[in-house]
């Protein structure tokens, strides 16, 4: 019984692992791909003008979301990854309330909302890892 109770302990942990590094992935490409487009993209320019931020804003949120998607890929410690999630959780509540306040569509803020989804199931998956027992 004990042997099954183990077993079942790998598979759920190798099953969290695999989701977590799939969301964790997906998420650091989303915040990588968003991050080069403010910095290489005219049109972003613009969206920072529409939404009101000044322009050394888009600089260094864009340098901010690169060295927060690499703190998430690297092997540092938790504290360090809490608080690049709690950065980015920031950053993509202010995303959401910028677009809500201009009074943008659900085109506009639904690349927020459903980059949020990713980082929520990342974070969950993270925390679930960092509560299991330790992987051998």
């Amino acid at each position: 019984m004990q042997k099954q109770a183990l077993v079942a302990s790998k598979t759920t942990s190798r099953a969290t692992t695999i989701a977590y590094w799939l969301f964790t992935g997906l998420f650091c490409l989303q915040m990588g791909f968003t991050a080069y487009a403010q910095l290489r993209m005219p049109q972003l320019v613009q969206v920072f003008n529409h939404l009101g931020f000044p322009g050394y804003f888009r600089v260094e949120l864009s340098w901010a979301k690169l060295l927060g998607a690499l703190v998430l890929l690297a092997p540092v410690p938790a504290r360090l990854k809490e608080w690049a999630y709690a950065g980015f959780a920031i950053n993509l509540a202010s995303a959401l309330i910028a677009r809500f306040a201009v009074g943008d569509g659900p085109q506009e803020w639904s690349w927020a909302a459903g980059t949020g989804v990713l980082w929520a199931v990342s974070y969950f998956l993270w925390r679930r890892r960092e509560a299991e027992p330790e992987r051998s």
